[in-house]
Order: C-alpha cells, then sequence, then structure tokens
C-alpha cells in the first residue's frame, strides 16, 4: 500500500495524514443514537487505523464509548499517532440514551482534560478543542484562557475550536487557536471561504463531515443533500466505477485549505475504500472548478 499524503497541520507544524479518522463512530447506542459497537469492532478498526498509516484521530469528551476505546486498544501505540479530542461538555444518564449538554466553566474544562486524559491513559493530547460554544460562552467563562492554562500545564499541546458560523468569524479573528474543526463537503459549502481565511491566518484545519455524511438513509446521511447532487447533474463528473462518496471525500481534499478530513468508521471494509480513494488523491482542476460551478448554480455555495 502507497503511504498516505500528510499535511503540515497550520502553526502547529505537526504532520497528519490527510485522511484522519473520526472515533465518533465508536462512540456506542448510548450517544446521539450511535450504532452498536463491540469491544472486538473498537479494538479492530482502531489498530487497523494505525497500521493503515493514518496518524490523526480525533474525538471528544462526550462521544460515549470513544475515549474509553482508544485507552484501552491503542494506548500502547500512543507514538503512532495525533490525538486531538474536545472540551466543554457533560454526559448525563437520560434513562435509556444520555444526553450531552455543553458546560463552559473552568472546571468542568478542567474536569474533561483530567478525565480524557486517564480514559485515554495518556499523559497529554496533541490538540485540545473548545466543543462548539457561542463568542459569548467563550468570553464570558474566559475559555481561551482557561485553555492556556491547560496547556501551560503540559496535558495539551495545542489548542483548538470546533466551530460554525456565525462564531468561527470572529474566532479565526482573534488568531488565538491553532486548529479548527469545520463542517464541509460538496454538499454542504456553506463553510467553505472559512476555511481558505482560517489557512491564510496560520491555523491547521480539521475537516468533518468530508463525505456529505454517508448515503441517505445510512448513518447520518440525509436525503436533501442528495438532492441537491441530483439536481447538480453531479453523477455526470464521476470516473468510471467512482462511487458518490468517493467524489464526495475528494472533493474535500481538494479544498486547498484543507489539512485533514476525519472520516469515520467502524467497519475495516470501508476503511480500506476511504484509504484507496485518499490515494487516488485530490479532482482534477478542472472536474473540481466544474463540479463548484454546478452545485452553485443549484444554490449550494460558500456563505462568507
Amino acid at each position: 500500500m502507497n503511504e498516505l499524503r500528510k499535511s503540515i497541520l497550520g502553526r502547529t507544524g505537526l504532520e497528519v495524514t490527510r485522511l484522519g479518522f473520526g472515533a465518533m463512530e465508536i462512540r456506542g447506542p448510548r450517544i446521539w443514537k450511535g450504532r452498536p459497537v463491540t469491544d472486538s469492532e473498537a479494538e479492530r478498526i482502531l489498530n487497523v487505523v494505525l497500521d493503515a498509516g493514518i496518524n490523526f484521530i480525533d474525538t471528544a469528551y462526550d462521544y460515549g464509548l470513544s475515549e474509553e476505546y482508544i485507552g484501552r486498544f491503542i494506548s500502547h501505540r500512543r507514538s503512532e499517532f495525533i490525538l486531538a479530542t474536545k472540551c466543554g461538555c457533560t454526559v448525563v444518564n437520560a434513562g435509556d440514551h444520555d444526553e450531552t449538554p455543553h458546560v463552559w466553566t473552568r472546571e468542568n474544562l478542567l474536569h474533561n482534560i483530567d478525565e480524557s486524559l486517564r480514559r485515554m491513559k495518556t499523559d497529554y493530547v496533541d490538540i485540545l478543542q473548545l466543543h462548539n460554544p457561542s463568542v459569548d460562552q467563550t468570553e464570558e467563562g474566559n475559555l481561551v484562557e482557561v485553555l492556556k492554562e491547560i496547556q501551560s500545564s503540559g496535558k495539551v499541546r495545542w489548542i483548538g475550536i470546533s466551530s460554525t458560523l456565525p462564531h468561527i468569524t470572529k474566532y479565526i479573528e482573534l488568531g488565538v487557536f491553532d486548529s479548527f474543526q469545520i463542517p464541509y463537503s460538496a454538499l454542504e459549502r456553506d463553510h467553505e471561504e472559512m476555511i481558505a481565511q482560517a489557512a491564510r491566518a496560520g491555523a491547521g484545519t480539521i475537516i468533518r463531515g468530508g463525505v456529505g455524511r454517508g448515503e441517505p438513509g445510512v448513518g447520518l446521511g440525509n436525503q436533501d443533500r442528495w438532492a441537491v447532487w441530483e439536481k447538480a447533474k453531479m453523477d455526470d463528473l464521476l470516473d468510471e466505477g467512482e462511487s458518490r462518496t468517493g467524489f464526495l471525500l475528494r472533493f474535500t481534499l481538494s479544498h486547498p485549505g484543507m489539512s485533514t478530513t476525519i472520516v469515520g468508521t467502524k467497519n475495516p471494509e470501508h476503511l480500506a475504500e476511504n484509504l484507496r480513494i485518499a490515494q487516488k488523491g485530490e479532482l482534477s482542476a478542472q472536474v473540481y472548478e466544474e463540479a463548484k460551478r454546478r452545485l452553485l448554480e443549484v444554490g449550494q455555495g460558500p456563505k462568507v
């Protein structure tokens, strides 16, 4: 297997594989109606990820079993991967499922990082990200100062944020975050310019939702998103034998401001397909521009 292409994650200087792994997929059924996952499935997929050469893993305090699985099954391979998690989270038992309200206080962020380190059996994470607070919540809780406090303790190397419009614009302007986690795909282009702005500001960009959340009716797939695909006649742009999700992944990889895109699965066969697509690489400049043109014509373009 050819070695996966890598990018520098902005000012962190971390060299990350352009295809990363989103560990939300091994959260289990109690969080956001996740699919059931067995210990053996989690152990297998996490080790297959590392065996394949993927070196960037993203998780969160409120991703159910995810952090615990990372600690149990790959903490002994800690030198092989760059680890990002998120804070500001709580998990509350609601009977047959767990709720995940955010609590934006210093005490909760300190609790989050200590518990995450304990679960994942490591003494540091490479990137600690705020989990999508508003600008007001960040300011009221002095959250940047808390992140820097945690960073100075050595428990975190770099600080980042998972964010969306309208808040992300202000966060990029602040210039304090080393990385941004941003939703983006051909079927969700709202943040296309935000990725470029974050990259120009020197931050690393971690793209989530880069395969459009999957096919309709599978996982978090949304039929409305695929209606856009049909309307734009995107099937005309597929290579022979290429899947729609394969094209979406290559579209995401083609964004010049992208550092890595986190794609989740608990299925080694799906991972193998993602690897094959990632190794095929970016779309040609001509196809990429034509795809953006067609999508824009049907109202699917970046918001500024």
